[in-house]
């Protein structure tokens, strides 16, 4: 087999060389028809490939004088809060009830702190106190015996009363040379009443007789 592979070629090999001057024109031909050919193909496939067309965006449609003209964004604005004042109030008056409690004596030739004069008036940290709903007589005042005695038994029965603990002390009017007007009182029972229910005292302004009938 090689050996007849090696024949061929050279019975081919002798025949290109007797042809030759009939080959070569054919061979010099054939590139340049390739080459040609290869050209004219070219432009075809470009023919062949797709175009790409570019779509413009719509020219914007002018506006008519009589289109409605569209609202303009308004900036939203922070609405300020209401701020609520409160009502006026009006101050509250301070209260004319005082709470008081001391050791009382019977007053005496010295200065009058916390003591009793007589069974309407006694003296609280130095400021004398007028009993506002009772009268009663007073002891160095009395016009009998019997008026004597009776103003002596209201003044110890006031003693006896302040010292027994605390109590209460209500403004019954405004101070005056007669002392500060007072209504005393325990537990809401009034001292002037008690002194009143005891017949030691009378009610201010009352039509009674005197206290030596």
């Amino acid at each position: 087999m090689p050996w007849l592979v090696l024949g061929i070629a050279a019975v081919g090999a002798i025949a290109a060389y007797d042809n030759w001057k009939t080959i070569r024109p054919m061979l010099g031909k054939a590139p340049a028809a390739v080459i040609r050919e290869a050209a004219e193909a070219k432009p075809q496939a470009s023919k062949e490939a797709p175009k790409q067309v570019a779509v413009a965006a719509p020219a914007a449609k002018p506006r008519q004088t009589n289109d409605p003209v569209p609202p303009m964004a308004v900036p939203s604005v922070p609405v300020p809060t209401a701020k609520i004042v409160p009502a006026s109030i009006s101050p509250v008056a301070p209260s004319s009830s005082e709470t008081a409690k001391a050791a009382f004596g019977y007053c005496g030739q010295g200065e009058h702190i916390n003591c009793v004069g007589d069974a309407g008036t006694f003296w609280y940290k130095g400021e004398k106190i007028v009993i506002a709903d009772m009268v009663s007589p007073d002891v160095d005042r009395a016009r009998c015996e019997d008026e004597r005695k009776i103003a002596f038994a209201a003044k110890s029965r006031l003693l006896a009363l302040l010292n027994a603990g605390p109590f209460n002390m209500n403004a019954a009017g405004k101070a005056d040379d007669r002392g500060a007007p007072r209504v005393i009182s325990r537990d809401g029972r009034s001292f002037g009443t008690r002194l009143i229910n005891e017949g030691l005292a009378r009610k201010p302004g009352s039509a009674s007789g005197s206290w030596c009938a």
